[in-house]
């Protein structure tokens, strides 16, 4: 196997529908039930356990609250690595939006872990960058 299969793709799409949404039934059994680390572009940009998975929970939803509009589209799927019940791969996305009446467009990278866990797999780990943002942050 060369990339994620459509299993793999179920979390990080179900992440993506929550962002442009706020509807947080879209995360049910996304995360890990076990350990988990989340690298985000705003404070405290680390998030870890289940208590920090939380905290980044009601941040995240209050955070794309305030954006209407909100798409992704993933790109093609770049680094994957299997081993065992641990996969690994990166995701180019593209966000569009509108926040404050402006329009915006991010690109950025996803970069996740996931594990096999109750017949599906769910995120133990991810890592957000964001790589070019138009209109440029002031």
């Amino acid at each position: 196997m060369t990339a994620p299969d459509a299993a793999m793709m179920v979390a990080p799409e179900a992440l993506a529908r929550f962002l442009e949404t706020a509807d947080g039934s879209h995360l049910d059994h996304v995360f890990s039930t076990g350990d988990i680390t989340i690298l985000e572009n705003f404070p405290p940009h680390v998030f870890t356990g289940q208590a920090g998975l939380a905290h980044w929970r009601a941040l995240m939803a209050s955070h794309v609250g305030a954006i209407a509009d909100l798409r992704h589209a993933f790109g093609p799927p770049q680094d994957f690595g299997l081993t065992d019940d641990i996969v690994h791969f990166t995701l180019p996305t593209h966000w569009t939006g509108v926040r404050d009446g402006v329009s915006f467009k991010e690109l950025g990278g996803w970069t996740f872990v996931q594990a096999r866990e109750a017949g599906g797999w769910r995120i133990r780990s991810y890592g957000w960058a964001v790589i070019s943002f138009e209109p440029p942050v002031r």
